[in-house]
Order: structure tokens, then sequence, then C-alpha cells
């Protein structure tokens, strides 16, 4: 199964703290609605703030991104800039 690393803090809320899981999604959009299942609301976080790297690569339109077996997936905040 693919494992999901989250960085930061504004997670906390939504999965009680928990930082690190797996998950059975095959793509980035299917990872992302089962986010949301287990944790209601984590899954628009991970959207609107959350910067994507799936086994090392850092997308930037990660939604048909294939996850793979052993895939790892790190979430990182987004830093704005101006």
């Amino acid at each position: 199964m693919p494992h999901v690393v989250i960085s930061g803090s504004a997670w906390r809320q939504f999965t009680g703290g928990e930082s690190e899981f797996e998950v059975a999604a095959t793509t980035f959009r299917r990872l992302i609605l089962e986010l949301d299942q287990r944790f209601p609301g984590l899954g628009k976080q991970v959207e609107d703030g959350m910067a994507v790297a799936i086994d090392g690569e850092i997308y930037q339109d990660a939604y048909d991104a294939p996850l793979n077996e052993g895939s790892e997936i790190v979430l990182i905040p987004k830093i704005g800039g101006g």
C-alpha cells in the first residue's frame, strides 16, 4: 500500500495528530478522496494548501499521478510568496 507522510501542523485538527498512514488509493485523486473519508476535511486541506511529492518527485498537478504498492507520498504545506 502507498505510504503517506504529512509535514506541518495544519493537518493535526483532522487526523488527531497522526502524521503517517497507509492508503489503498491507486492515484493521487483517489488518495484525496480516501483521506477525506477517513479524516473529514483533510482532502480539501491537501488540495488547497499542500505541495505533493510522490516517490521523491514534486508534482504541480498530481491528480492523475499513479500510486504504486510501495509509493511514498509526502504532503508539505505550500509556501506563500509575493
